[in-house]
């Protein structure tokens, strides 16, 4: 599997395929992260494989839906745990990101990941997702912005000449260095 730009949530909803013996057979739903219905399928399948005794030649998928949040204007604080092979062995892991959706939160989770730990997108599972309060993080990076009073000074600014905005100096050469300190 490769990701391509942003993560996108689906649910896949498969069931065993439907025989004389076993008309009515029981129904198994995931909600699986991949960058299209076609992966999301597959890997589906990947993890019903894992848990029964049941695969796409065996089985049918019923349902493959993208779920999209209905509030992507708020940043909010996720927990990702997750479970990856490295070149060592099979690992355990808790992350925490901010982002204004759970799909761009996994999607910087797969940036992350293949960054710091040159995981491959394949072997990255990822076993629970949760929102989390400002009480509940544990890692400094996202406590940090947690805070009441969190500000974002401007320090520098460089002003441009663009879009009828007047320029640093009216003139495309200046023997004088410009200032960007406003403060």
């Amino acid at each position: 599997m490769t990701v391509s730009g942003i993560m996108r949530r689906y649910q896949v909803v498969g069931r065993h395929a439907a025989t004389e013996h076993h008309p009515n057979p029981e129904a198994y739903r995931m909600i699986i992260f991949a960058p299209n219905p076609v992966i999301a399928k597959s890997k589906f399948w990947y993890y019903l494989h894992q848990f029964r005794k049941m695969k796409k030649t065996t089985g049918e998928i019923l349902d493959c839906v993208e779920l999209v949040e209905k509030n992507s204007r708020i940043v909010k604080n996720y927990g990702i745990w997750i479970r990856y092979d490295s070149r060592s062995g099979t690992h355990n892991m808790y992350r925490e990101y901010r982002d204004l959706t759970l799909t761009g939160a996994v999607s910087q989770l797969y940036d992350e990941m293949a960054g710091r730990h040159r995981t491959r997108p394949r072997s990255i599972q990822i076993i629970r997702t949760a929102i989390l309060e400002a009480k509940d993080l544990k890692r400094p990076n996202g406590m940090q912005f947690a805070k009441k009073a969190v500000k974002f000074p401007l320090a520098h600014q460089v002003a441009s000449g663009k879009r009828n905005r007047k320029a640093l100096s009216s003139t495309t050469f200046s023997t004088v260095r410009p200032s960007t300190y406003f403060g």
